[in-house]
């Protein structure tokens, strides 16, 4: 519903609040979109320049009605690390162009049968057991991250910055208000990197010896890789984008919600579907990760309640400027790892959490044998990275095959319940 509105969809600021309330969005998205490329070893210029160039093609698609930005998403994480460890980086990059090509294709089917089908096909019972997945199955990442040094040994002064960080995110999520409720992750990331200086661990070789303007480690198809499409790279791409959909659906309920508007109605879910998956397709032919919907930004609108497109279009330029800069990026490359881990415990905790609370909120009874199932088969076979392989070409594993398990199972089991998942008062991204 629609209450004191500052500035609306298509309300246009004066230049320097525009600029203000610019750069408050990118202070939103900034601490998650440089994490992902941080864990799979992707260049966080990149990242940047991605999630601006893939905001503003979103804004395109959707005809500037929808006030959504868009950065890494957490829930490639891992299938990235898989498809650069199958076949480099190349393959990561196809994998990602595939998983928003199925945007596309959901985006065509939807526009023309409506959007029902996709809720019947991703009920809580497996959409909230995934994303717990997601969250779970990192945890080990996170913890090793957060206590080894930089040779993977243990080191007690390394843990000290990790756990530093994580105090510090934690304080800043349970006790302040406002703005700085909404980048608990970018001051913990700060927070830990004073510490880090403090305790010597921050080496600033690299800041020092990089230039101002500085190109990004692009990775362009033909130019650094051949693109080469392999039944390994779908399987472990293509299936994540069932948990992004459903994730992507439920944000546009919330901001619908927030500001007042059935975006579901107009511009519609095809159009909304459509730009996020370019904005995943535009990632990958510069060597980005793949991107989707930021619930933080969305808690950036709900709090101030200046919902202007012009506002994201401009966090997206910023982002796309500061890619460029040699410097930050440097400077964002030199934080140490310790201090990333320490944020991803919370982070992937959260996640998992969120999957959860999913199933809370929507009264998942596990009481009933079918839903015992379904969220125990999921857990087990997604945590314990169980795997289906036939010769060296067709692999399955992990997230992405508990993911079309549970969708079978959901289908074939009796005692299968009509329910809308999407209408939630989330304002957290759950991926």
């Amino acid at each position: 519903m629609k209450r004191n509105i500052i500035l609306d969809v298509h309300d246009k600021p004066d230049f320097i609040t525009w600029l203000a309330l610019s750069f408050q969005h990118l202070f939103a998205m900034f601490g998650a979109t440089i994490l992902v490329p941080f864990l799979v070893k992707i260049d966080p210029s990149v990242a940047l320049i991605s999630s601006g160039l893939g905001t503003l093609a979103f804004i395109l698609i959707t005809k500037g009605k929808v006030p959504a930005y868009v950065g890494s998403s957490f829930a490639f994480i891992t299938p990235l690390i898989a498809a650069k460890a199958a076949g480099g980086v190349g393959a990561a990059m196809i994998g990602s162009f595939l998983a928003g090509l199925v945007y596309g294709v959901v985006a065509l089917i939807i526009k023309q049968t409506g959007y029902k089908w996709i809720m019947k096909l991703l009920p809580t019972v497996v959409v909230g057991p995934v994303i717990m997945v997601i969250g779970l199955g990192l945890a080990s990442t996170a913890v090793s991250m957060a206590m080894n040094d930089p040779k993977g040994h243990y080191s007690l002064l390394h843990f000290s910055a990790g756990l530093v960080t994580l105090l510090i995110t934690i304080i800043t999520m349970a006790f302040f208000k406002g703005f700085f409720n909404l980048i608990p992750v970018l001051i913990g990331i700060f927070g830990g990197y004073v510490y880090s200086l403090i305790i010597g661990i921050v080496d600033f070789q690299k800041v020092a010896e990089a230039k101002w303007f500085q190109l990004p480690n692009f990775i362009i198809p033909f130019v650094d890789y051949t693109p080469h499409i392999t039944s390994e790279i779908i399987l472990l791409m293509v299936p994540v984008a069932v948990v992004t959909l459903s994730e992507h659906i439920g944000h546009q309920m919330l901001l619908s919600q927030v500001i007042g508007k059935d975006l579901i109605k107009d511009p519609g879910l095809a159009r909304s579907i459509l730009g996020d998956g370019a904005a995943t397709m535009i990632a990958s032919f510069i060597g980005g990760p793949p991107n989707t919907t930021y619930g933080e930004n969305i808690g950036v609108l709900a709090i101030t309640r200046i919902y202007s497109v012009y506002v994201i279009a401009g966090a997206a330029l910023f982002a796309i400027f500061f890619g460029f800069i040699g410097k930050i990026s440097a400077l964002i490359s030199s934080i140490p790892t310790p201090v990333m881990g320490g944020v991803s415990i919370l982070l992937f905790g959260i996640i998992a959490s969120s999957g959860l609370r999913m199933m809370i909120e929507h009264k998942v009874d596990l009481n009933e044998k079918r839903n015992l199932i379904i969220t125990s088969v999921i857990l087990v076979i997604g945590i314990g990275e169980a795997m289906i392989k036939f010769g060296e070409s067709f692999e399955l594993h992990g997230m992405a095959l508990a993911a079309i398990i549970g969708v079978i199972l959901n289908f074939v089991l009796p005692g299968k319940k009509e329910e809308h998942i999407f209408d939630t008062n989330e304002e957290d991204s759950v991926v």
